[in-house]
């Protein structure tokens, strides 16, 4: 018979000695005296912190530094997820778990301390990663011993010694640091206008009037967007500080308004910009600038819409991620500035070549940001990209809220 893993361990009778006595993960736990409230109490405490603790017996300094990292991970798995999908962070947290397991795997968490962590990050920095990426990585190797401090798995003077180790500073350590992220300028967003789809240009259009991060404009939906007012208010749900206790509204403005309005006219909880119908206006070019006959060769969407498909086929979706968005303007790029024919031999003068025409969406948000603090200054700015912190009284909320909404109403 296979083993009920949803049973609660049971309270029973230990007839020789006449305690109760309780088996957890294969040791026994006497209670007291069998029956007495005392000995019910002592297993209702047990039993709790067994299945709080994930069916795992806590035995603080006897675990491994792999088991410790396994336990971590079926947590995040479940812990870090926004909207139903999990977040960036688990795939941070497993490459840090990686490293950690491939030096120390095998060694108790005793045994690890700061000279452990500073091996750790010296790998990360030797593999070329900038500081402010160390620094993150040395924040989540710490996080996890601190989680294991709190399922009584990790003695609370390791997490502690850990805490002791600094973090990089610039100009005192190997690792290089994060390059800032410039505005694009305008006229390089317009040369590659013509190679994108009408729907990732108002996607464009839409960061450029309003400053919305290339996630928020992704998810935009009809029902999010209160068009009551003359400004449009967009209340961003799932944002990236969200669980930091901050709100973020985005402020649509007369301009952005008119590049919006065709883009509602669909159900309330389906997202404007999809990435099915870029996709498809796409194959619609292709078909009109076919120079084989219809006759001849494949008709079109024959291969993908064939009989027998792929298992492995991939298929637009609805709408678009961050990482589409920024593919579909990063194929725009290639197009509008294509590599030289005399250094496309050499692959890594033709990869420098590509990366120094290539712009991300999230400079559009930098230029916006620039453009409004040259014209209405830095509080604007910041009231308008939503660098705002959660202690922020009320009085002041309402008067980032008007700013914001003139600001929109003026060039938005």
């Amino acid at each position: 018979m296979p083993k009920l893993s949803q049973a609660v361990p049971k309270y029973r009778k230990h007839r020789s000695s006449g305690q109760a006595v309780v088996t957890l993960g294969g040791r026994d736990f006497y209670l007291g005296p069998h029956g007495s409230k005392t000995s019910i109490q002592e297993y209702d405490r047990r039993v709790a912190e067994y299945l709080a603790g994930g069916r795992q017996v806590p035995m603080p300094g006897s675990v491994t530094i792999c088991d410790l990292c396994l336990r971590f991970l079926n947590h995040a798995e479940t812990y870090y997820v926004k909207d139903g999908v999990q977040t960036t962070e688990v795939g941070s947290f497993r490459r840090v778990i990686h490293t950690v397991c491939s030096f120390y795997g095998d060694e108790l968490v005793v045994d690890f301390g700061p000279l452990a962590l500073k091996a750790c990050r010296l790998q990360w920095i030797q593999s070329g990663v900038t500081r402010e990426t160390v620094n993150k990585n040395q924040g989540r190797l710490v996080r996890i011993f601190k989680w294991g401090v709190a399922q009584e798995i990790v003695p609370q003077e390791i997490w502690k010694s850990l805490t002791a180790v600094e973090t990089l500073h610039k100009g005192r350590c190997e690792a290089p640091d994060m390059r800032d992220v410039p505005p694009v300028e305008i006229e390089r967003v317009e040369a590659i206008l013509e190679f994108l789809s009408p729907v990732v240009r108002a996607m464009i259009s839409m960061q450029l009037l309003t400053g919305m991060r290339p996630g928020e404009v992704c998810k935009m939906r009809p029902r999010d967007i209160d068009r009551s007012e003359d400004v449009w208010e967009y209340r961003v749900g799932g944002h990236k500080t969200e669980h930091h206790g901050r709100a973020r509204t985005v402020y649509i403005g007369p301009e952005a308004q008119a590049v919006m309005t065709p883009y509602l006219l669909r159900a309330s909880d389906s997202h404007c910009f999809s990435a099915a119908e870029s996709r498809e206006w796409h194959r619609e070019q292709a078909a009109a600038n076919r120079v084989t006959p219809a006759s001849c060769g494949n008709a079109r969407g024959r291969k993908r819409d064939s009989r027998s498909p792929s298992k492995n086929q991939r298929h637009p979706r609805e709408f678009f991620t961050t990482a589409s968005y920024g593919q579909a303007i990063g194929r725009a790029c290639k197009r509008a500035w294509p590599v030289p024919d005399e250094i496309k031999h050499d692959e890594v003068v033709s990869k420098a070549w590509e990366d120094s025409h290539r712009w991300a969406p999230n400079q559009l948000r930098h230029t916006r940001g620039t453009e409004v603090r040259k014209r209405f200054g830095l509080e604007a700015a910041q009231v308008i990209l939503g660098h705002s912190k959660a202690d922020v009284t009320q009085i002041y909320a309402e008067r980032d809220r008007d700013k914001a909404i003139e600001v929109s109403r003026q060039i938005g």
